[in-house]
């Protein structure tokens, strides 16, 4: 199935085209092994994309692939990530009212990934409600609703448990702030309900606050959940980076999304102190999936993020440019973004763009 995700050795001595990517050049030597999650659905033929892309790119990585089962992460590839250091994962599906735990998140806590980020920026092509949409949304993910603590106290009564820690607070907003300053960024927002949940929001906002203290040439404010999603709705580009507690991170992330032109073109990555696993965070369509009718931009730019976090940033924008260059094209993108392009015409759109630069 994955014939495409093989190495591609004889990289070239000189970069032709785009001027603005870094001319830094890889040695054939420095071969990266990634593990490689092709999910559900759709998943298999949009990681099948990235490979292609990838050689044609002539990046020089090994993929190991590896699949999750309903009952959970296989020993082979938990070992596979633990040694790579670095994931690639295409969307899982997790039946709703099943009782099975959801894999995506079996993964952010099996190998700690508390970071969640989600940048999410205009991008060349795609048509959204708003333009000159710049910013990234920074979720903590180990915690808070999403803890997995719930029970029935009694028989129609169900109780959930949000559980917010110090230590994961200041992590997370820790991580906000060292993001923005490696990557320019000028102003981090805490985003929270301490006016109602007033001991474990106002934990996470007094540990963000404390935080800030230790970053004065970084703006930091805070700003109420419900005023930030309609801020955001209306189209506001005030927030630049912005970190949230897990359930507040999950909905606004996507609402931002929304501002883009959807999850289907929105990257997303999971990191931890010694791990991350990058991935497409929409949903699994199984309606379409076998057809040749999706989407890979959201899997291939998460791939780029990927390619940014291991220091291979020329390859990142070499791939990144010919992905943008397509979706400009009338007719070129996939369905879903008013194209006329299956997915293996907008994969193969995309390679001769890259062997054409």
């Amino acid at each position: 199935m994955h014939a495409g995700c093989k190495v591609f050795l004889n990289l070239r001595k000189n970069a032709r085209g785009n001027k603005r990517l870094h001319q830094k050049q890889y040695s054939t030597k420095e071969i990266r092994r990634i593990t490689l999650i092709p999910g559900d659905g759709i998943g298999p033929e949009i990681s099948e994309a990235v490979c292609k892309i990838f050689e044609a790119a002539e990046i020089p990585i090994k993929w190991d692939v590896h699949n999750v089962t309903a009952e959970g992460l296989t020993k082979e590839m938990a070992d596979s990530l633990y040694q790579n250091k670095v994931g690639l994962k295409g969307p899982l599906a997790t039946p709703i009212g099943k009782g099975h735990r959801s894999l995506n998140l079996m993964i952010r806590k099996t190998f700690n990934l508390y970071a969640n980020i989600r940048p999410v920026a205009t991008i060349p092509g795609v048509a959204a409600p708003f333009s000159n949409v710049d910013m990234v949304v920074v979720r903590e993910n180990t915690e808070g609703e999403y803890s997995g603590i719930e029970h029935f106290v009694t028989e129609g009564v169900a109780q959930s448990l949000k559980v917010i820690t110090q230590n994961a607070s200041r992590r997370i907003s820790d991580f906000a702030f060292k993001y923005a300053e490696a990557n320019g960024r000028k102003h981090v927002t805490a985003v929270h309900k301490a006016n109602i949940m007033k001991k474990s929001d106002g934990l996470f906002l007094a540990t963000c606050r404390e935080v800030s203290y230790r970053y004065p040439q970084i703006k930091y404010d805070e700003v109420n959940l419900a005023n930030v999603c309609m801020g955001l709705a209306m189209g506001s580009n005030q927030y630049d980076v912005m970190v949230l507690p897990n359930l507040y991170g999950d909905v606004v992330s996507d609402l931002c999304a929304g501002l883009i032109g959807g999850l289907g073109v929105t990257p997303s990555g999971n990191i931890g102190n010694e791990l991350a696993v990058f991935e497409s965070v929409h949903g699994t369509a199984p309606d379409i999936a076998g057809q040749n009718k999706a989407n890979p931009t959201a899997l291939l730019l998460s791939a780029v993020m990927m390619l940014r976090h291991i220091k291979w940033p020329y390859h990142a924008e070499r791939v990144e440019q010919a992905i943008y260059a397509i979706l400009r094209q009338k007719g070129k993108a996939t369905g879903d973004l008013g194209g006329k392009a299956t997915l293996s015409e907008f994969t193969q759109s995309i390679i001769n763009h890259l062997r054409s630069n």
